[in-house]
């Protein structure tokens, strides 16, 4: 999940969105070439370089396998594809039905329309146009209120006041508990739970990641994670997608970092994809490389200590 890392004294919350942001490493590969005698082998090869060079500076070379793709619709059930659960969970409290039991990860196309997608998505356009990170990733978290702002954060509710009343609506926050409720609902069919032990808990926000280059820390949410990890609490993991990879943006699509190789979910405006929070999901996102990719994280806990309640306006 590509999140921010916060420094806020005015947000009490936002400091839980800082340990969000790992650092790894990202790799990738060059291509090499060799000369041939003649002017037309010479001409050839320079041929085969530019096209070389222009596909491995287009995708990321370590990606195996594209899981959903863009173009594809997947409806009306879930695509879901099962891995093992790791041993994250036996260090915390288990909660029968709720603890994951039966781990993996799930994409979905049937329960936010593109028409709902694009509402969130003007919802988060107007919000993080008050301010914005410098570097390329912005987040706004209606919960805590936290909003990027040059290097920093700010409370949207204290910073702003009434004037907020312009820019978020009770019909958005309406839409944003429907939309909530419906993936805490797939979530607990796809990996057999009981949707009432499950708990929104933070950090629940919007993203907004450009190819600005990273002035902070903050803004490097490219590095591979895992939830579990990095909050505990953490148990079930939601990306929504706002935008459509491809026509608006280019680079920053989802990848799964396995040991038999690394697997994409291409964002879709109006996608679902959801997984267990362990670390049999080591994921991390590509660094977007052009356009403005735009997407809710929505995240679940199974301990009722951590859980918080739909944001409302204060």
């Amino acid at each position: 999940m590509a999140l921010v890392r916060m420094r806020n004294a005015k947000g009490g919350n936002s400091t839980e969105i800082e340990k969000k942001i790992k650092r790894g490493h990202a790799l990738r590969q060059g291509s090499v070439w060799r000369g041939y005698r003649g002017l037309v082998a010479l001409l050839l090869v320079a041929v085969c370089v530019c096209r070389t060079w222009w596909y491995m500076s287009s995708v990321d070379s370590d990606i195996t396998a594209t899981l959903v793709s863009q173009g594809e619709l997947v409806s009306p059930h879930p695509r879901v594809y099962t891995v093992p659960c790791s041993e994250d969970y036996e260090n915390y409290k288990r909660y029968p039905g709720c603890t994951p039991h039966r781990c993996g990860r799930a994409v979905t196309d049937s329960v936010v329309s593109r028409e709902e997608a694009q509402v969130l998505r003007r919802l988060a356009e107007r919000g993080l146009a008050l301010a914005g990170s410098e570097g390329g990733a912005s987040i706004l978290d209606l919960h805590s209120g936290a909003l990027s702002m040059g290097k920093q954060f700010v409370n949207i509710y204290r910073y702003f006041g009434d004037q907020i009343r312009d820019v978020i609506t009770p019909e958005d926050f309406q839409l944003y508990r429907d939309v909530r409720e419906r993936i805490q609902t797939v979530i607990a069919e796809t990996f057999d739970l009981d949707q009432t032990q499950m708990y929104l808990t933070k950090p629940t926000f919007f993203s907004r990641i450009n190819s600005t280059a990273a002035q902070t820390q903050h803004d490097e949410y490219w590095h591979p994670h895992i939830d579990k990890v990095t909050y505990g609490s953490f148990d079930y993991t939601c990306l929504l997608y706002l935008s459509d990879y491809g026509s608006d943006f280019t680079g920053g699509r989802f990848v799964f970092m396995d040991q038999t190789g690394n697997q994409t979910v291409e964002p879709r405006a109006g996608r679902v994809s959801f997984f267990s929070s362990g670390s049999e999901n080591l994921h991390r996102v590509e660094k977007v490389t052009w356009g403005t990719r735009y997407a809710i994280t929505v995240s679940f806990t199974c301990d009722p200590a951590h859980g918080i309640s739909d944001p409302a306006l204060p």
